[in-house]
């Protein structure tokens, strides 16, 4: 372990003129060095051999996985829980997506450095995308931080390159690429960690990937055309000419929010009436507004809040009130904001209880730490029951990655790209050169989250099969979507 002297030295001045300006210098306390850091992340291979990651076998006292499906379940609306299963069902990589807790308490038996970052708790690929920065650079991030929490950042890793093997093997890629997909996420990852564990802090704070840089590097033709004409679409789709159109409508004079149920309806809670509700709504977005920062809160005040309707999102979140907001600055000057309600997080059984209280404050220190830039409006609050939120906007400029349509080539990259991402987001929060020090120069840690990565993705596979059992059983109630 590394001891940290607390010390302070004079240098006294000089009876002559100094040849320096500052002729007194105090050092309050000194940090160990990077090598210092590194030897330390050495040290580290001997109490937990890289290889030990390896090694995945399921406890004998595992937790029954549709039992633990049901458990994180309980508080979410109940008549879209069914969706939520429906989801799920639909291949190994979807279930996969909405066992975030299944596969925590899963980790949580695994080998860990003890070595700690902001982690993202939920770090599968389809929570990595592209958005604008408030400057309007197009930047490639982490896209999904509802379960960011300080973890060990072995965790995030493993979560990641499982979810590699499972989505190339749903897009029917071999085992042996899926593998070498994996090897070329760890091996960025790794790489990476190194390069960050050699620069200013600064410097890893500013550092982002700009996609408009990163589009050259990318192979072929084809790929690179795509995600250029991707992006010149995006960049023109407003709200007012896209959003609006799909997702609102003028009633007599005002506008509000399209009901499509059961994605997309106005919420009516029993008992309370309309009055009541909407009274706690502004209540709440007035709480929201005090999280922002004083410049934020003069943009935000150009716009009056008009409507609120509930609209499920992703697989993982559905069930959970999350919704969108309307907001109008003027006849032609709309606005959406997305509010996610924000529980514990899926790790703090294991990793330990969240700082803030309120977790939707969680979800937002965390995309701070992690992000290399965050929403123009985020910010968080309390609603209605007590509930937990944080908000932001609809959408700025997202791009879905389209990984059902990736081949070999596509994969890897965006396979390097996550990995790259990832170890910025940890080095941000944690120390590089430590974990750079125990992930070394040699392939063995990259190997060995192959050997987890695959062996995990079985144990997924088999986890689907008792979700299929359990719906044939009369266990769970679905609801396939568009039947």
């Amino acid at each position: 372990m590394i001891k940290r002297h607390h010390r302070i030295q004079i240098q006294r001045p000089f009876k002559t003129r100094p040849r320096h300006p500052i002729s007194v210098t105090k050092r309050l306390f000194v940090h160990p060095s990077r090598d210092e850091h590194y030897e330390e992340g050495k040290r580290l291979r001997d109490k937990y051999p890289r290889q030990s990651h390896a090694r995945w076998k399921a406890a004998d006292d595992r937790p029954d996985p549709v039992s633990l499906m049901k458990e994180s379940s309980k508080g979410r609306i109940p008549q879209l829980i069914p969706i939520r299963y429906g989801r799920m069902m639909q291949s190994p990589f979807t279930f996969y997506r909405g066992a975030a807790l299944n596969m925590a308490a899963d980790l949580a038996k695994t080998p860990v450095t003890g070595l700690r970052v902001q982690a993202c708790g939920d770090c599968h690929l389809l929570n990595f995308g592209v958005f604008a920065t408030p400057e309007r650079r197009e930047v490639f991030d982490i896209n999904d931080l509802d379960e960011t929490l300080p973890a060990p950042w072995e965790w995030d890793v493993k979560r990641l390159a499982t979810s590699f093997i499972l989505a190339c093997r749903d897009n029917g890629l071999s085992e042996d690429t899926a593998r070498d997909v994996v090897l070329s996420c760890v091996r960025s990852y790794r790489h990476h960690m190194a390069e960050f564990s050699e620069m200013r802090v600064l410097d890893v704070w500013y550092s982002s990937m700009e996609v408009a840089k990163m589009i050259p590097s990318v192979q072929g033709a084809q790929v690179r055309k795509r995600i250029q004409k991707r992006l010149a679409k995006a960049r023109q789709q407003g709200v007012l000419e896209h959003d609006f159109p799909k997702l609102a409508e003028v009633v007599g004079r005002f506008p509000v929010i399209k009901d499509n149920p059961p994605l997309i309806y106005h919420w009516r809670e029993k008992g309370r009436g309309q009055k009541e509700f909407f009274a706690g709504v502004e209540a709440a977005f007035r709480s929201y507004r005090e999280t922002l920062g004083e410049d934020r809160r003069v943009l935000l005040d150009r716009y009056e809040l008009r409507d609120i309707a509930i609209k499920v999102v992703g697989v993982g979140s559905v069930g959970t009130r999350c919704a969108i907001m309307l907001l109008i600055a003027g006849e032609q000057d709309p606005l959406f904001l997305q509010v996610k309600e924000a529980g514990p997080s899926v790790l703090e059984p294991y990793a330990g209880k969240s700082i803030p209280t309120n977790h939707g404050q969680r979800v937002v220190n965390g995309c701070r730490l992690m992000q290399s830039a965050s929403d123009l409006f985020l910010g968080w609050t309390v609603g209605p029951g007590g509930r937990h939120f944080y908000i932001r906007q609809l959408r700025d400029m997202k791009l879905k990655v389209l990984v059902e349509l990736f081949g070999r080539t596509t994969m890897t990259q965006y396979a390097k790209g996550c990995g790259w991402t990832l170890a910025r987001a940890h080095a941000r929060s944690g120390q590089p050169a430590t974990i750079s020090g125990y992930l070394g120069q040699s392939d063995k840690f990259d190997q060995a989250i192959a050997d987890f990565a695959i062996a995990y993705a079985d144990q997924s596979e088999r986890d689907h099969k008792l979700l299929w059992k359990a719906v044939r059983d009369g266990r769970l109630e679905v609801q396939l979507e568009g039947s």
